[in-house]
């Protein structure tokens, strides 16, 4: 039976959301795991998509993981199967087999080349996933396709998320309209190392896998890789962007991502990604404050990220922010703890735009009113300047309450 976790207090409504030329999609409940909630999604694509994909780090990957990872370099995708409940991680043989059965049974359908459906699992490690479950339920799944399944879509991929995650933009690209259409699903086991969560988005603009595929990884670098709710990386974690190209725009001239040809493009997908990151992180498990964590004065972009990481992963920043208390100290403790160059003497701590300590020390009149009133808030805004270089980053973050234990105490029951 599917957990019943109150609705996030951070959650936002699910936006009005259309089709996207060239693709169909419905989710069902096939009981894999949950029962009373749909838990199976297949969506099929128009022939001729192309599609791109970013993976976990994870050592110990899923079995979905590794078939998406092989497939991917074809460049082509037909089909999608995603399943919630049962992440089919850690089960060996039969994981690999129920993988390639549902691709086959997938195919079929579509009328593909089994190399051409993609897979994900989110839920349980360590439970063999039945096959026999899925290959059963998509026939009756391909007949109830629908260009506007995408709500039901969002839902059908959720675990302990509690509220459904998409986001659309529209943009112009050789001489059309084109949309972006996305959801993910997410609440923990978020850190990141690539993606953090699953995420699907479409588009029907024409573009060749390896600009889509470069377009993708550029745009999780500032988003799905600038957030963390617990540190944790999953062995699941995976984006896929599909491109149906029914939006019939010309070809490109230039397969440069930074082109003034793909600025439109490049900006709303990132778009569509930074929003479904955000979403993530406001239903972190437990959640009940949305961290922005900005950090300038880094000897590099790269270092200003992992201090800010390394902000937003502290257990005794995350609960002090819970208990709204304005403990910059534990601020401090976070950024000399994480390896990486900072001096005390030139370190700068702001909370809800209120500079706390600067130069090694509180600021001399520091009035902690509008402080406090800051940390009630929803949204709590940290800034650190360490006052080295030009480097700069900014991440998103959570705090910790006792409903991240009691989630994930009894995940399995």
């Amino acid at each position: 039976m599917a957990q019943i976790i109150a609705t996030s207090p951070l959650a936002r409504p699910m936006p009005e959301l259309g089709s996207v030329r060239g693709v169909r999609l419905q989710a069902m409940a096939a009981g894999i795991r949950y029962k009373g909630r749909t838990d199976l999604v297949l969506a099929e694509f128009t022939p001729g998509t192309t599609v791109a994909g970013v993976f976990t780090q994870s050592k110990c990957p899923g079995a979905p993981v590794d078939w998406c990872r092989a497939i991917l370099p074809a460049g082509q995708a037909r089909a999608l199967v995603v399943n919630a409940g049962n992440a089919n991680v850690f089960t060996g043989r039969a994981g690999r087999e129920t993988c390639e059965a549902t691709a086959r049974a997938a195919a079929d359908l579509a009328g593909c080349a089994p190399e051409q459906v993609y897979l994900a699992s989110t839920g349980v490690i360590g439970e063999i996933l039945p096959a026999e479950r899925i290959t059963a339920a998509l026939p009756a799944l391909h007949a109830a396709l629908s260009d506007t399944g995408w709500e039901s879509a969002a839902r059908g991929i959720m675990t302990t998320d509690t509220f459904p995650k998409a986001a659309v933009r529209t943009a112009t690209l050789g001489g059309a309209e084109v949309v972006i259409q996305g959801m993910a699903k997410g609440s923990g086991m978020i850190a990141p190392d690539m993606a953090t969560m699953l995420g699907f988005v479409a588009t029907d603009a024409a573009l060749p896998a390896p600009v889509l595929q470069a377009l993708l990884a550029a745009g999780v670098q500032k988003t799905f890789n600038c957030i963390t709710v617990d540190s944790d990386t999953s062995t699941s974690d995976m984006v896929l962007l599909f491109a149906t190209g029914a939006a019939g725009n010309a070809p490109l001239a230039t397969t440069d991502i930074d082109s003034a040809e793909l600025a439109g493009f490049r900006a709303a997908l990132n778009d569509v990604l930074h929003t479904l990151a955000l979403m993530v992180i406001r239903d972190g498990e437990g959640a009940t404050k949305l961290m922005t964590i900005s950090v300038s004065g880094a000897v590099s972009d790269a270092s200003a990220w992992r201090v800010g990481m390394a902000i937003g992963n502290s257990p005794l920043v995350k609960t002090a922010i819970a208990g709204e208390d304005a403990n910059w100290g534990r601020i401090v403790m976070a950024v000399g703890k994480c390896g990486e160059p900072a001096d005390r003497d030139t370190l700068s701590v702001s909370i809800g735009g209120v500079c706390i300590a600067r130069n090694g020390t509180v600021t001399e009149g520091y009035d902690e009113t509008p402080v406090v009133a800051h940390m009630k808030g929803q949204e709590i805004d940290i800034a650190v300047d360490l006052g080295l270089g030009d480097g700069c980053a900014k991440v998103w973050s959570c705090d910790l309450t006792h409903g991240y234990i009691d989630i994930n105490g009894s995940y399995r029951s």
